[in-house]
């Protein structure tokens, strides 16, 4: 029989109805003759609560501690899912993390998972039962119970899905799938029935909340098929796989684009060839994410580079370099805010040199400012003021025609 699994995202089991209505979508996967494993997050706003409790009771909790709270969100979701399935007269059974056999590392928070021991949701589902499987957790080799950050339910239902052999993980969200930008941006955004996984995970790595990278990141590795489809609504949403059909696909397919971006600028004396490992190896070692990095020596200037990081790091970021400034050998240091990144992705960009021509001649037209710009074989970003993002993803949008795009 073939398997397949299903995964619920938070709003998509918010409250009883739509745990109910997940659970029909659930029932009518097996009345088509599917062995099913499904992985829950937990309902709406419960981790925000959770968390919240937890501030209450000691805003310096341990971390081990955070992980036996917020792992409770998902298995009430899971245990409450299941019984509404068995309500309707088929078997189903609830399943922690550690039960399903899910294996992480020891790091607690933001764990990622070594193995999946599938062995007991195998059996269940051979039986012709109904697995519900509570995602974002995990247990370690010394047993103790790990989450696994930000987009963990999503890497859970890949890494289920690859452990039991199932053909396809389908992830159910409020939207109709992948969509070439934000449709609550912009109304004519279209609908993609197909996209590869390398554009996928640059436009999540970019901004698009549809899908972590990491589980993206492990169904490529394992050739899995992913699908995001609609929870509330019919329609066979987006599937992500590795290659599709060529044939009047458009040169770029989506738009991603994230606020709360800040320049910051280094500036030294004279050129120092080592100043580059220094400074980025601090930052990294201080745990820093630093994105577009764009370094200038020019005769009669003073060197400088200068780098994009999201605006919660800055206070960090400016604590790290004063700190480290007599290693670093710099001269001072300058912040630009109230900036945004814009990105266009596509496979096809590779073999259309003039893409990055196109674009920035848009922006131009407009009267958009840029103030960096980076590139891959597969997307160009560029740094605008944030006043300008919203009309600057409507101009590329409308440049490479994407309301035509399926």
């Amino acid at each position: 029989m073939e398997k397949v699994v299903m995964k619920f995202g938070g709003t998509s089991v918010a409250d009883e109805g739509r745990i109910q209505q997940a659970a029909s979508i659930i029932i009518e996967e097996v009345q088509r003759g599917k062995q099913v494993a499904v992985v829950v997050s937990a309902m709406g706003k419960t981790t925000d609560q959770l968390l919240a409790l937890a501030e209450g009771m000691n805003g310096n909790a341990e971390d081990r501690e955070l992980d036996m709270l917020l792992s409770t969100g998902e298995q009430v979701t899971a245990s409450l899912l299941a019984m509404a399935i068995a309500g309707r007269g088929i078997e189903a059974k609830s399943f922690t993390g550690w039960q399903a056999g899910v294996i992480t590392e020891s790091l607690h928070g933001n764990a990622r998972i070594e193995e999946v021991n599938a062995e007991k949701i195998s059996q269940w589902l051979a039986s012709g039962g109904v697995a519900v499987i509570a995602g974002f957790q995990g247990m370690d080799e010394q047993g103790e119970l790990m989450t696994l950050g930000r987009g963990g339910s999503d890497t859970s239902a890949v890494a289920v899905a690859i452990a039991i052999q199932a053909g396809a993980c389908d992830i159910y969200t409020d939207v109709e799938g992948v969509f070439t930008t934000d449709p609550r941006l912009i109304k004519d955004a279209s609908k993609l029935s197909e996209i590869s996984y390398d554009e996928m995970l640059e436009l999540a790595n970019l901004g698009a909340g549809v899908l972590h990278p990491r589980a993206i990141e492990v169904a490529k590795n394992h050739q899995l098929p992913l699908r995001v489809r609609p929870a509330h609504t019919e329609g066979q949403g987006t599937i992500i796989k590795e290659v599709f059909q060529m044939e009047n696909v458009q040169v770029v397919r989506g738009i991603a684009f994230e606020d709360d971006i800040v320049r910051l600028t280094i500036i030294y004396d004279t050129p120092n060839n080592g100043s580059l490992a220094n400074v980025f190896t601090t930052l990294a070692e201080n745990h820093i994410n630093v994105d577009i990095i764009v370094q200038t020596i020019m005769d009669e200037e003073r060197p400088s580079v200068s780098f994009s990081i999201k605006n919660d790091d800055l206070a960090q970021t400016l604590e790290v370099l004063e700190k480290e400034k007599a290693k670093l050998a710099y001269k001072k240091s300058d912040f630009e805010v109230g900036l945004a990144k814009v990105s266009i992705v596509g496979s096809g960009m590779v073999s259309n040199p003039g893409v990055a021509g196109e674009m920035f001649d848009a922006l131009s037209k407009a009267e958009i400012p840029v103030k960096m710009v980076s590139t891959s074989e597969i997307k160009i970003s560029v740094v605008v003021p944030s006043v300008n993002m919203d009309e600057a993803v409507a101009v590329l949008h409308k440049q490479f025609a994407l309301q035509l795009a399926v």
